[in-house]
């Protein structure tokens, strides 16, 4: 299976200027890039960055799941923490510590630009054998608006991000196929055109951010053993799916969760399977403290082995996070009231925020990809072995190992 791109993006629409850009330099893709000075961060913990990471991409899953109890569900934390974390670098006063709580940064100020700066380095450290990990962001400007050098340097220092200038208000249907370029690049194809010309209407910035991940498991599931089996599907159909099966991964429980640890060739990531309790509601919630406790556990291997099986999946997911996001606590950013004066003096707030995903579980690996929008308006010991049936709507959360950065996290309600 593999795990393809997360992709955010956020579109600023305005038409206001700020101080002058840094100086420009030649770029492939669509303009010239010019880049912010990027401050020299000291050494910084990314852990607590993907603690955060985590505890939002729950919540985010919690209220979706409660708004569509019946359906699959799958979403990047990290994509969506990147495009909203670069929206907020440009946010101030109430604005800012509204989005601050909803992400559940764990810094301010230069702390939370080295911290940034570090899950940044870490997402890029987990290249290495069986997987392929490459990530980009990239702020796009209207030729004719100007952005704020404290903005530039900003996003330089916390995501290595420059600025590239298309037509944007002059040529919107041009600009969108410069930036789809870029992104279907980044993203191996896998997302060819993320916005189309309607998307930017207005729009004087872009922001976008692509993660691409291909990952081979450790051990790879035998395909002679993959076989049919039975799904009870969140509406309580029963069905015929296409099942995984394999031995002597490490299995824990907490909370009533069981989660099975499936880890990726190299050891730098792994995907967690969690299965919640019998008879559980239609969208147990899941804190971050319990899978905490599940993912300790799993590294002290203290659970025992188990047998899993574990349905083939191909998911796909799309929708508009605006209400979801306001109901989360970050309603402020929303209104017109809004302060995204870091960004620019005429910078309003947050008029849309899509997302949209896609994850493939197989005997190889795992792929996925993911994207979204954040649209910014105008102001003007081996134990005897049981078996783990992922039968019933579950779980699956792909993470660094190292950092707990939450890569991809999905809800199977049916996995046909």
């Amino acid at each position: 299976m593999r795990i393809t791109a997360g992709v955010a993006v956020a579109a600023l629409l305005a038409a206001g200027c700020g101080s002058a850009p840094a100086p420009q330099a030649a770029s492939p893709g669509g303009g010239s890039l010019v880049m912010g000075a990027a401050a020299r961060e000291p050494a910084a913990d990314p852990r607590p960055f993907g603690a955060a990471d985590t505890a939002f991409g729950l919540s985010v899953l919690g209220a979706w799941c409660r708004a569509d109890p019946q359906a699959n569900i799958v979403l990047s934390p990290a994509s969506l923490a990147t495009g909203l974390g670069l929206a907020y670098l440009g946010a101030r006063g109430g604005t800012a510590r509204a989005v601050a709580r909803v992400l559940r940064l764990p810094a301010a100020g230069s702390a939370l630009e080295a911290g940034l700066h570090a899950r940044s380095a870490a997402l890029s450290a987990l290249n290495g054998p069986g997987a392929t990990v490459a990530a980009s962001d990239q702020l796009w400007a209207d030729p004719s608006l100007r952005t704020t050098s404290d903005y530039l340097n900003g996003i330089a220092s916390s995501y290595d991000a420059g600025l590239r200038r298309v037509p944007l208000l002059s040529d919107p249907a041009r600009a969108a196929a410069q930036i789809n370029a870029v992104i279907a690049a980044a993203t191996r194809g896998h997302i060819p055109r993320l916005l189309i010309s309607q998307d930017l209407n207005g729009s004087g910035w872009v922001l976008t951010d692509a993660l691409y991940l291909d990952a081979d498991w450790a051990a790879p599931f035998e395909a002679s053993q993959t076989r049919p089996g039975t799904f009870t599907t969140a509406a309580g159909a029963r069905v015929s799916a296409q099942f995984l099966h394999g031995g002597g991964f490490s299995v824990t429980s907490s909370g009533g969760w069981t989660g099975v640890s499936l880890p990726y060739r190299g050891g730098k990531l792994a995907m967690t399977a969690l299965l919640p309790p019998v008879n559980a509601a239609a969208c147990p919630p899941l804190s971050a403290r319990t899978l905490g406790q599940i993912t300790a556990g799993r590294s002290r291997g203290g659970g025992g082995l188990a047998a899993v099986a574990l349905p083939k999946v191909s998911l796909s997911s799309r929708a508009s996070m605006r209400e979801l996001l306001a109901g989360l606590g970050m309603g402020v950013a929303f209104e017109p009231g809004a302060d995204f004066s870091g960004l620019s003096p005429q910078a309003c707030c947050i008029g849309m925020v899509v997302h949209e995903a896609t994850l493939r579980v197989a005997e190889k690996g795992t792929v996925a990809s993911a994207a979204t929008a954040v649209g910014i308006t105008p102001t003007a010991i081996q134990a005897p072995m049981r078996a783990i049936v992922f039968d019933r709507p579950y779980l699956l959360l792909v993470t660094d190992t190292r950092t707990g950065e939450p890569l991809f996290l999905a809800r199977v309600a049916d996995p046909v």
